[in-house]
């Protein structure tokens, strides 16, 4: 069984800084794209950030030059450093994975339980 499992979380002040991980395990065969999303209440799921298997990255213009998204293919894991937190930040942030895995004849597209993110004011 696939499973991505987030950590990192939390609450933190504004201008603070976090760093989400995102570990996948099961019988992977491959990891193409991993990406972060985030959800805040009455809104609607929301990329913020994705990487490549050849590490190209691309952000939502709202986190540009504050979030970095990196991975480490050995770890299967995916990380997101969050720098200069502010309250419109909070969100419940998702990891997504584009994974081959044993017995499924093509990529799918898989998604961890959600973080809790609180930027305080």
């Amino acid at each position: 069984q696939v499973q991505l499992v987030e950590s990192g979380g939390g609450l933190v002040q504004a201008g603070g800084s976090l760093r989400l991980s995102c570990a996948a395990s099961g019988s992977i065969l491959r990891i193409n794209a991993m990406a972060w999303y985030r959800q805040a209440p009455g809104k609607l799921r929301d990329l913020v950030a994705a990487i490549t298997s050849g590490r190209s990255t691309n952000y939502a213009d709202s986190v540009k030059g504050r979030f970095t998204i990196s991975r480490d293919n050995a770890k299967n894991t995916v990380y997101l450093q969050m720098n200069s937190l502010k309250p419109e930040d909070t969100a419940v942030y998702y990891c997504n994975a584009d994974l081959v895995v044993d017995g499924r004849p093509r990529e799918y597209s898989y998604w961890g339980q959600g973080t809790q993110v609180t930027v305080s004011s």
